[in-house]
């Protein structure tokens, strides 16, 4: 059997599992998306939404990209973004990334990556900013610790974002959180940086500041 027939083997397994013990799971799922959650996420095939929180399909919303980053220009993750908040109106975001991130890892090494490196780019200069805070590390520190330093930077990013911005203006519940995964626990650690309302948003960055 291919690798390819045996996924599709795997699939009717898993679905006729899933009929086993739930009947009209999917018809009750295709009816409805209702979840309370936005992750957005690295691509990363180790750091999988659903069961890193173990809930369900259904329940989380997912943007996955290399490195978890959040770019003012990039109609596809802020289409997420307004989707999930305007339409599906999710109550958190988790901007999540993991330790021993290809992406981070790509990013603060000599090399050229190729296309890559215009992607992390943003990644690079805040390495940059924080190189001499960084330089008593090793190399795997420095890593993780970048890790954390741009999970924090996507979620100022993302609190900057009009759509994000315009719910807290209109009493919207909404959170946004920074959490990073560890790849050899499967714990996640939440970086304490939630931002719940727009007065906890950088001032300068504010929509209703510029739109006075």
């Amino acid at each position: 059997m291919s690798d390819i027939k045996k996924l599709l083997e795997q699939n009717r397994q898993w679905a006729a599992g899933v009929r086993e013990r739930d009947p009209d799971f999917f018809e009750r799922l295709s009816h409805q998306q209702n979840p309370d959650y936005l992750w957005i996420g690295c691509s990363d095939s180790r750091v999988p939404a659903n069961q890193i929180i173990d809930l369900p399909p259904g329940e989380v919303f997912v943007h996955r990209n290399v490195a978890n980053l959040l770019y003012h220009n990039d109609m596809n993750a802020l289409s997420v973004v307004q989707f999930a908040v305007d339409v599906l109106q999710v109550e958190h975001i988790m901007v999540v990334g993991h330790y021993g991130c290809g992406g981070v890892r790509a990013a603060i090494a000599d090399g050229d990556n190729g296309m890559i490196d215009y992607w992390l780019h943003s990644v690079r200069e805040l390495y940059s900013v924080n190189r001499e805070a960084l330089a008593p590390l090793s190399f795997d520190e420095k890593v993780d610790r970048m890790c954390e330093l741009n999970v924090r930077a996507q979620v100022a990013n993302l609190c900057r974002t009009k759509v994000v911005q315009r719910a807290w203006q209109r009493g919207q519940k909404l959170s946004v959180h920074g959490w990073v995964y560890g790849l050899t626990d499967g714990c996640v650690t939440d970086l304490e940086c939630t931002v719940s309302q727009l007065d906890e948003a950088s001032h300068i960055h504010r929509f209703d500041r510029v739109a006075r």
